[in-house]
Order: C-alpha cells, then structure tokens, then sequence
C-alpha cells in the first residue's frame, strides 16, 4: 500500500473558482498606464514597422486613440513628441515653446480628457540634434549645465497642464532641480515620476525608431545604468526619493524583475515599472511567427511584473490587456 501524500497543492488548482479565489497576484485594467506617441501633422496615423499595432498619431488622430482607450477604462497615459529634424537643435530649444507640439498636445489633450492622469516625458533626446538626453560638448555628456533644461522643460509641460513630469533623462541631481524649479514657478501639485533605475538596455530599439532618437553619435551608458548592476540602482532610487520623487521607475521591466522585487521592497513612495519597446516587440513577432500565444504571453509578462512588485506598469499592451482585465 502507498504512503498516503498529506499535502496535495493541486487541490488548490483543480478548477478555474478555485484558482481565482487563492490567486496571490491580481493585475487590473487601473494598473496600466498607455505611452503614445504624437507627432506634427493632421490626419496622420503611421504603423511603426518594429511595434506592430503601435501608431504615431498627429493630434487629431491621437485624440481619437486616446477617446477609445479611455473607454477601455484605462485613467493614464505617456505622452511622448516625434519631432522632424528641423525642429532639433544641440540645446532642445523646441522642448520649452509655448506652442510646441507637446505643449499643444498637452493642452488638447487635458481639455478633452480632463479625468485622464497625464504623464509627459522630460528628456533632451526626442528634441536634441545630437539624439542624446543631456548637453554635449566635445563628445561628453555636460550634466549640471543640462538640469536647468530639463528644469525649463518640466515648468512648459505642466503649465500646459501635465499632471506628472517623468524625467527618463539619468542626469545626475535633476530631480531635485526639477522640483524646487517647479515649486518656485507655483506647480506645487505637479507630480514627478523618475526614471531612476533606467538601464542601458538593447530593449529600447523600436522605440528610438517611433521617435528617431537615437544618439547620432557614441550611445548613452555615461548615463544609463549598466544592467550588471543592482546596488547602483537602490542608490540611485534613494537619491531621487531623498530629492522629491513622488514615484520612481525601474525600466526596462522584463529583464529586471528582480530590481522591480529589491526596489519595492525598500522604497517608501510607489514603484513604477517600464515594458518598453522591445519586450511588446518580442511578444508580438514571436506570436506572428506561430512560436507563442501573444493573449498568453502578454498577460504572463504583466503579471509577472506585478507580482516583482510593480505599483503601475507603463505598457504598450495597454488597450489589448484593458479588454481581457477586470
């Protein structure tokens, strides 16, 4: 006779009641934020060949998106510009235009939508000639001369009416900058979001492609975070917490569970978690290639993220996730 197995965990999973009610992770349509791209024009809507499914939209049409995703449930967005060369320059000059394309969309976007919580992207890079996210001089990042920048940039973003600035820059001290420049110019209530534990990863391909952005020389691990590193990045989490982060970001997200898991763990103010470009483009070609069920995959991946740790998730998977998810 067989010794009896007095521990059986596959009772727990013997059908789809009991594996909902035991469930330790719950991912849900609130957890999503949606990065969208806009770009100068009208009646533009252009597939990015590396993000199947992913447009970047001229104002009009992106005010068309952003109506049906909200309709999904989802309350946030990233906004993110696509400038043509012509408006580039070595200072981001076009990034603090009273009637820049983002200052524009901002604007149109909060009046339509004056529910939806608007994060706007800070950085050199989407506006720079030089495709980098801080100043260069003579090859170098220049990084105290780039924080009145990108101080400048936060201050036009949220008097057009962003809700949260997100510095993805990884200049060191900016957020301190941001926030007392903020505060002096009476934005008190405008929120930052940093990208504090942003790493140099080769997952950010397609979206330099969306945004033409990559550095036109060098690349950009002065400043970006070596993904060898975790130590590097709780410091550099409590850095930009101690300097007046409401959120802070681990990015990419797939490849760094484990830093989403260390960061949640000692981090005081919510954590934020990044599913750039080409973890969504890995999923997507490798389910057009037949090798995986994209539903499947998608959902694994953001639950995983969640289950690290994650408090929002900033995904292009967004609207297809809102449809399956409570």
């Amino acid at each position: 006779m067989n010794e009896p197995i007095p521990n059986r965990p596959r009772r727990n999973r013997s059908s789809e009641a009991i594996r909902d009610l035991v469930r330790e992770t719950h991912l849900t349509t609130h957890d999503l934020i949606y990065p969208v791209f806009v770009q100068e024009g009208t009646g533009i809507s252009q597939e990015i060949a590396t993000m199947p499914g992913i447009h970047r939209h001229s104002l009009d049409q992106l005010s068309k998106h952003v109506e049906s995703v909200a309709e999904l449930g989802i309350r946030a967005i990233a906004l993110f510009p696509v400038l043509g060369d012509d408006r580039k320059d070595t200072l981001a000059t076009e990034s603090t235009r009273e009637d820049g394309l983002m200052q524009n969309s901002i604007r149109e976007l909060k009046k339509l939508f004056p529910e939806l919580l608007l994060f706007t992207d800070v950085a050199m890079d989407p506006y720079s000639s030089d495709g980098h996210d801080g100043l260069v001089h003579d090859g170098k990042i220049v990084n105290d001369k780039t924080l009145p920048i990108l101080a400048a940039m936060a201050v036009s973003q949220a008097a057009a009416g962003a809700d949260i600035v997100a510095p993805s820059d990884m200049m060191d001290g900016r957020v301190a900058v941001i926030r007392d420049t903020l505060d002096d110019a009476g934005f008190t209530e405008t929120g930052i979001c940093s990208y504090s534990a942003k790493y140099a990863s080769a997952f950010y391909g397609p979206f330099r492609d969306a945004l033409d952005s990559a550095p036109r020389s060098g690349d950009k691990k002065t400043y970006q975070m070596d993904p060898a590193n975790m130590n590097e990045a709780i410091r550099e989490v409590e850095l930009d917490i101690d300097e007046g982060a409401d959120i802070v970001m681990v990015k990419p997200a797939g490849a760094y569970l484990d830093i989403i898991s260390e960061v949640a763990s000692m981090s005081p103010v919510p954590v934020a978690a990044y599913q750039v470009s080409g973890e969504y483009a890995m999923i997507k070609f490798a389910s057009q290639a037949g090798a995986i069920d994209e539903e499947s995959a998608m959902l694994e991946s953001l639950t995983a993220i969640k289950r690290a740790g994650a408090d929002m998730i900033f995904t292009y998977f967004a609207p297809v996730a809102a449809r399956l998810l409570p």
